[in-house]
C-alpha cells in the first residue's frame, strides 16, 4: 500500500449476476482528507461506500485501511463511523442513549460515556439536548445526533452516506458547512456520497466523478469543474454549453466563430461554461466577439440565465450568466441586443 494513502482501493470490482456495478475501482485517500463520491443514481458510489464499511463484500480486489487490509473483516472490525440519508436513530432511546450506543457497546465506563456525550452534543450544536427522543428533533436536529453518534468511538474514518438529501435547501446548506467545519476541526478522514454538484464543490478536498460503475475524474472541485477529463464530467459538474464544431489546419470552428487549436483535424464538441461567455466593453475586430439577441431569461436571485441565439452560432443557442444589476444597468430584456465574447483558454473541447 502506498504510504501517502490513509485509505487505498485496489482493483475493487463488484457483480450482481450480470451486472457490473464496480469496475476494477483503483483510488487512494489521504489521512484527514474529505472526499466526495458524485455521480448520478446507480453510477455505483453507494455501493462502493458499503464495501468500503462491509456493508457489501466485492466480488474482487482489496480495502487498505492505516496500513491494514480490511477487504475480508466484518464491519465491526473496521474502524469508521456511518451517518445514512435516513438518520436511522433508535425511536425509543434518547438523545443520549443514540450517541452513546457505540461506547456502551465497548463497555466504556459510564462515566467516561456520559462525558463523551455531552461533549459531542455541544460539539454538533445542540447541548442540552440529550434527554430528548428523536421524534422531538427536527430533521437537521437528528442528522446531527447521526453525526454525533458516528464520532463518539473517535473512528479513523467517517463515512456519510447522502446524509444530507433529506433535508430542505436551507438546512442542507447550513449543516454541510458544518460538517466540513467539525471535520477540519477533528481531522478525520471523511467519505460523503452525493448526487448534489453543488454539495462536492463546496464542501470537498477532492471529488471522484463516477459514472456506470467507473470513475471519471478525480481532482480538486477547481480542476473537476475547470478541466473536466471527460465530456460527461463537463456536462455533469455544473452548467455547460455544447456546440459541434470542427478542427481544420489548427483552427477550431463552432458557427462562423474561429478559435485557435491544436491536433488534427477531426469534428469536436465544444464544451463552455455560461461564465465565459463575457457581455463587458470589448475591443473592436477581436475574433471571438459575436453579436447575439436575448430570447428568454430566468430569473435565479442575484444572477440570471440569458438564453441567446445568434447568427454566428445558428441554429445553436448559448446560456450566459450575467448578473441582475449589470441586467438593470444596461437595460437588458427579452428581445435585447448585446455583444458577447468567447473566452478562448476556458473553451473544452472532446
Amino acid at each position: 500500500m502506498s504510504q501517502d494513502f490513509y485509505l487505498d482501493l485496489r482493483r475493487v470490482r463488484k457483480e450482481f449476476g450480470a451486472f457490473i456495478a464496480l469496475q476494477d475501482i483503483n483510488l487512494g485517500i489521504r489521512q484527514g482528507e474529505f472526499m466526495c463520491f458524485l455521480g448520478p443514481s446507480g453510477c455505483g458510489k453507494t455501493t462502493l461506500l458499503r464495501i468500503i464499511a462491509g456493508l457489501e463484500a466485492q466480488s474482487r480486489g482489496e480495502v487498505w485501511q492505516g496500513g491494514r487490509d480490511i477487504s475480508r473483516l466484518p464491519p465491526a472490525q473496521r474502524d469508521y463511523g456511518i451517518v445514512f440519508q435516513s438518520y436511522a436513530l433508535f425511536p425509543n432511546l434518547s438523545v443520549a442513549d443514540n450517541v452513546g450506543y457505540g461506547l456502551v457497546n465497548r463497555k466504556t465506563p459510564r462515566a467516561e460515556i456520559n462525558r463523551r456525550v455531552s461533549e459531542l452534543v455541544k460539539l454538533v450544536g445542540l447541548p442540552g439536548s440529550e434527554g430528548k427522543y428523536p421524534s422531538q428533533l427536527s430533521g437537521g436536529q437528528q442528522q446531527r445526533i447521526a453525526l454525533a453518534r458516528a464520532l463518539a468511538t473517535s473512528p479513523g474514518l467517517l463515512l456519510l452516506d447522502e446524509p444530507l438529501s433529506a433535508l430542505d435547501a436551507l438546512e442542507r446548506v447550513r449543516l454541510r458547512q458544518e460538517i466540513r467545519a467539525l471535520q477540519q476541526k477533528l481531522g478525520v478522514t471523511t467519505i460523503m456520497v452525493t448526487h448534489d454538484q453543488e454539495e462536492a464543490l463546496a464542501v470537498a478536498d477532492r471529488i471522484v466523478v463516477m459514472n456506470h460503475g467507473v470513475i471519471e475524474q478525480v481532482g480538486t472541485p477547481q480542476a473537476v469543474y475547470r478541466e473536466p477529463a471527460s465530456p460527461f464530467v463537463a456536462d455533469f459538474v455544473g452548467k455547460v454549453n455544447m456546440l459541434p464544431g470542427r478542427v481544420r489546419a489548427g483552427q477550431l470552428e463552432t458557427g462562423s466563430l474561429r478559435l485557435l487549436a491544436d491536433g488534427a483535424d477531426r469534428d469536436v464538441r465544444v464544451y463552455l461554461r455560461p461564465e465565459d461567455v463575457l457581455a463587458r466593453p470589448i475591443a473592436e475586430g477581436d475574433p471571438h466577439v459575436f453579436d447575439a439577441c436575448i430570447e428568454k431569461i430566468e430569473f435565479l436571485g442575484s444572477y440570471c440565465h440569458v438564453h441567446v441565439a445568434s447568427p454566428a452560432l445558428a441554429p445553436h443557442r448559448l446560456t450566459v450568466y450575467l448578473s441582475l444589476n449589470y441586467l438593470a444597468e444596461q437595460s437588458l430584456e427579452v428581445g435585447s441586443s448585446l455583444r458577447l465574447r468567447l473566452l478562448q483558454e476556458r473553451v473544452k473541447v472532446f
